[in-house]
């Protein structure tokens, strides 16, 4: 069984980053996709921004020039860095990988982010 356990969320003022963590419980050398997730409060959880086998990334448009998603093979983990946040950023983010050869989605718990005005 695959666990994904992110971190790093907090609350933060607007115009702050923070860095989201995700440790992966086996090893991401051989993956399809990881990507990173938002659910605001009484929303749908929406793709906030993804990172494919061949390192192409891509972001929705709510976070382009202000997200960031890598990858660290060594530790298995996939990050977002988040700057210049604004409220409408407030969620709980999620992160999400697919390995090669499959297409079962892996999730972790989620973290919360809060930016205040």
């Amino acid at each position: 069984q695959v666990q994904l356990v992110e971190s790093g969320g907090g609350l933060v003022q607007a115009g702050g980053s923070l860095r989201l963590s995700c440790a992966i419980s086996r090893n991401i050398s051989s993956f399809n996709v990881m990507a990173w997730y938002g659910q605001a409060p009484g929303k749908q959880r929406e793709w906030a921004a993804q990172l494919t086998h061949d390192d192409s990334t891509n972001n929705a448009d709510s976070g382009k020039g202000r997200f960031t998603i890598s990858r660290e093979n060594a530790k298995n983990t996939v990050a977002l860095q988040m700057n210049s946040l604004k409220p409408e950023d407030t969620a709980v983010y999620y992160c999400k990988i697919v390995f090669t050869g499959s297409l079962r989605s892996y999730w972790g718990q989620g973290t919360q982010v809060t930016v205040s005005p």
